[in-house]
């Protein structure tokens, strides 16, 4: 069995500070094997919020891994953008954009999908879709196959950002090799649910977190997940604060078990 914590889009820069020693002591009571944030640290990528995110990430009593996400490249300053987007998130969160945690039950990859020239946009490439694929092939069969990066790949019918480039075949070739779950953020909206089936596409789960600290809701409580992976069965626990809580607490539980079609609810 295996433990892992998931949020995302944290925003330092435009947080709810007075969230922040309350989700570093919902995380930690987690006792969790490996704590996953897919990207957004900071709103405008600024040495300062980086320093506020690095701190943050030093409470966690969890390993860590971290990726990415479009906030993390600085809009305000097109120089450094364009030239040095990541010198800012090397320094101060991880060297590696697409890090993995592999052991004998779990194997997570990190992928950054972040164009540094496209501010909202993501992508996947073919080239990073190979690599994520090698990395679950070398593994035993029964490992859980999970997939962490900041741009979902697949858009509810109400949304109205554009959806990341390339993730349809992406899909198709994560499903093809034995992607379990597929972790996500940046929509600031919740989801846990297997991907909209189609031909040639094994069922695989979808699961994104909200905002675990931003001020920026988008009617939406902020949230992190707690994934429990033990055999072929998968729950996922959302925890919230609600408005004017300053705690947070189990909202949702989703349990999903595996067939021979697939990732099913429970």
């Amino acid at each position: 069995m295996r433990r892992i914590v998931h949020l995302s889009d944290i925003h330092f820069g435009r947080d709810r500070a007075d969230l922040e020693t309350p989700l570093l002591a919902a995380i930690n009571a987690m006792a969790a094997d490996l704590v996953v944030i897919s990207g957004d640290f900071t709103q405008r990528a600024r040495a300062s919020q980086f320093r506020r995110a690095r701190a943050f990430l030093d409470r966690i009593a969890a390993p860590t891994l971290c990726v990415p996400g479009n906030h993390d490249t600085p809009l305000d300053n097109l120089f450094v953008r364009l030239l040095t987007p990541w010198a800012r998130y090397r320094r101060h969160i991880d060297k590696d954009l697409e890090p993995a945690h592999i052991d004998a039950e779990v194997a997570v990859i990190g992928v950054n999908t972040v164009n540094p020239y496209v501010w909202q946009r993501g992508r996947i490439a073919r080239k990073t879709v190979r690599r994520v694929c090698d990395a679950f092939r070398a593994g035993h069969d029964g490992r859980f196959h999970v997939v962490a990066l900041h741009h979902p790949l697949e858009h509810g019918p109400e949304e109205t950002k554009s959806l990341t480039k390339g993730a349809g075949k992406a899909l198709d070739r994560l499903g093809a090799c034995g992607a379990d779950i597929v972790l996500s953020g940046h929509l600031h909206t919740w989801r846990a649910e297997p991907f909209a089936r189609k031909i040639g596409r094994d069922s695989f789960l979808q699961v994104q977190a909200g905002t675990g600290l931003s001020s920026r809701m988008r009617g939406e409580d902020n949230d992190f997940n707690l994934l429990i992976l033990d055999g072929d069965r998968v729950e996922i626990h959302r925890h919230t604060a609600p408005e004017g809580h300053s705690a947070f607490e189990l909202h949702t539980t989703a349990r999903f078990r595996r067939t021979a079609e697939g990732w099913q609810a429970d």
